[in-house]
């Protein structure tokens, strides 16, 4: 009985100092600014508390919304601007619970919460949109020095994006390669036109099968090929579903030649709002504020009255541009061409095969397995060959690889279309046993130009990473299986840190548990994608792979990946800790996946792992 005596006096002792406190910060406004709410749960009571605070800060800083006020003319600014303002003030909530302190006075049902920040404090909650609005513009310029279009138009309009809902988005600068200090509210603008204006497309070929029409193209900016670039077309009546372009290759299809008599046009993607979901706060702002029109993204595709007279902004139609086969002839040893003419000969009727679609004609030029992924690859996404391929051949052992197949790829369920490059293996019989989606050209560059490792390691390597990210588009759960190691370590996420766990060697105690999977369960769930999604596409960027000081053959692929399917789509970090020492049988130790970068701007690799 003493016991519980002394509890309650501690109880009520510890209350009021609760009281105590929060009536002092309610009384020195000079130093703070509060909010408290209540609701049946917490999570009401603090959306409550939270509002009470931003409607304060809005107030301080209304007046420093420059950029955003010029978008509205005077008539505008009471009811219209006011309107926006609010509504862009509530989207920075996320970082108002970062910086400010919380009081919780009661729990549910009764729920009471007391929320507090020190007014000097108030710049930290738009420090975080100000970082990520700089490192989207220096996303941007990477990607525009790769030729990436799509990549540099969709960083640098959500940038601007985000420098619109920013109270000094017309004072944010940034200095630019050439060492000049650049106003973001004008410099961005300006980058998205001279995109814009550095586009330029030809006519590759043109094919009539039918009544219907197809036209192949090649996409340049300044005079070489674009790395990628989503657009979609007027097709008579509708702008179509978006086309992502790969290594300079695109397309147009018309169901009906007569719909394409007048001039073809193009609209260049550059708003990207499906892929802006990732993150919450961008996607809350898009959908507040307008879209910024850009005359400049349309291009011409003009065509005369027969499809062989077709040109694009007055250019003739010109051959295919070059597969993503150019860098063999620089880096790795290709296959004689005296030894050419068997595959050819499969490879020319493999691809005569698509324009009959009957496939069972070439049946016997695979093996059983590999004539399983022809079709699974066939039947994904209503595969059509673009233009005339240009085929290379690189021995690998005993086997002979064949790149590529260009090839573009849509769904009845989604809004985007792909184009990939579809690359062969010949076992010693000359047959295929196996397909995969090539890699692109950036990426390919990134492993084959380390000329320090032997040919055979970079080839293991790029058959590698063309396997895993074909395992994924046509769902071979058996083979992904396979290369994850029964131990492999799984992670998704960044949050928190862990003590080392002394059963499984790979794991450190800078890396976290959470979203932390065993092989099982990761299959389990890989399973269940693969069931919901018609579809699912991997994009590999900005590849950089190390080799570990330990255990042989042992690399670190740090990779940029993107991520669609038909109902959700990502990008981010991906790190493969892969063992090689086997060619034959690569093993994935370490799967790590990240949304963002660390703080310090690395992702996980090898030094995290050793």
């Amino acid at each position: 009985m003493k016991k519980i005596y002394c509890l309650l006096i501690c109880l009520a002792f510890n209350i009021s100092l609760f009281s105590q406190s929060i009536e002092q910060i309610k009384s020195d406004t000079i130093t703070y600014i509060w909010g408290e709410g209540s609701g049946t749960t917490l999570k009401k009571a603090e959306q409550m508390a939270s509002s009470m605070i931003l409607e304060q800060i809005a107030s301080m800083y209304k007046s420093k919304f420059l950029l955003l006020k010029s978008e509205f003319n005077l008539a505008d600014i009471d009811n219209n601007f006011t309107e926006v303002f609010n509504s862009i003030m509530r989207t920075y909530s996320g970082p108002l619970l970062k910086n400010s302190e919380k009081i919780v006075v009661s729990n549910e049902p009764d729920a009471r919460v007391f929320h507090y920040m020190k007014r000097i404090n108030t710049d930290n909650i738009f420090a975080e949109r100000k970082n990520k609005i700089i490192g989207l513009t220096e996303e941007g310029m990477d990607a525009l020095k790769n030729n990436k279009i799509s990549d540099a138009l969709r960083y640098y309009y959500w940038a601007f994006t985000l420098l619109r809902s920013h109270p000094d988005g017309s004072s944010i600068d940034l200095t630019s390669d050439n060492q000049m200090q650049n106003l973001l509210a004008t410099w961005l603008p300006i980058q998205i036109n001279s995109i814009f204006t550095g586009l330029s497309v030809m006519v590759a070929d043109t094919n009539t099968p039918g009544t219907s029409l197809s036209i192949n193209l090649n996409i340049y900016f300044h005079n070489i090929p674009v790395s990628n670039l989503d657009y979609s077309f007027w097709d008579g009546n509708t702008w179509s579903n978006i086309i992502s372009a790969k290594d300079g290759l695109g397309y147009v299809d018309f169901a009906n030649f007569t719909s394409a008599k007048d001039d073809v046009k193009l609209k260049i993607e550059y708003i990207f709002e499906e892929e802006a979901t990732i993150d919450s706060e961008l996607r809350d702002v898009m959908r507040i504020l307008d879209p910024v029109p850009y005359r400049n993204s349309s291009l011409i595709a003009k065509r005369g009255d027969a499809p062989g007279n077709l040109n694009v902004q007055g250019i003739i139609a010109k051959k295919t541009v070059a597969s993503d086969s150019s860098w063999l002839s620089r880096s790795i040893s290709v296959l004689p061409e005296e030894e050419h003419v068997p595959f050819e000969q499969v490879m020319g009727r493999v691809t005569a095969s698509f324009k009959t679609r009957d496939f069972n004609t070439i049946i016997n030029d695979f093996t059983p397995e590999g004539f399983k992924m022809f079709q699974d690859l066939v039947q994904y996404g209503q595969a059509r060959i673009l233009g005339i391929p240009s085929y290379r051949f690189v021995r690998f052992g005993d086997d002979v690889i064949c790149r590529s197949i260009p090839m573009n790829f849509k769904f009845a369920n989604n809004y985007k279309q792909f184009v990939e490059d579809i690359v062969f293996h010949f076992n010693s019989s000359g047959k295929i046993f196996n397909l995969s989606f090539g890699l692109s050209n950036q990426a390919l560059n990134d492993i084959v130009n380390k000329d320090t490792w032997n040919e055979k390691v970079r080839l293991v390597l790029v058959t590698f990473l063309e396997n895993y990210k074909t395992a994924y588009a046509l769902k071979r759960l058996s083979y992904i299986e396979s290369i994850f190691s029964d131990d492999a370590l799984i992670i998704v996420g960044s949050v928190l840190r862990t003590a080392t766990d002394d059963g499984n060697k790979y794991l450190d105690n800078r890396i976290i548990r959470y979203n932390r999977y065993t092989k099982t369960e990761y299959l389990k769930n890989l399973k269940l994608s693969f069931q919901s999604n018609e579809f699912i596409n991997l994009k590999f960027e900005d590849n950089e792979i190390r080799k570990s000081g330990k255990g042989g053959e042992i690399y670190g692929i740090q990779i940029r990946q993107n991520y669609s399917s038909t109902n959700y789509g990502d990008e981010g970090y991906l790190f493969l800790m892969v063992d090689l020492n086997n060619p034959d049988l690569p093993i994935i130790h370490v799967r790590t996946w990240q949304p963002q970068k660390n703080p310090d701007g690395s992702i996980y690799g090898l030094g995290d792992f050793n």
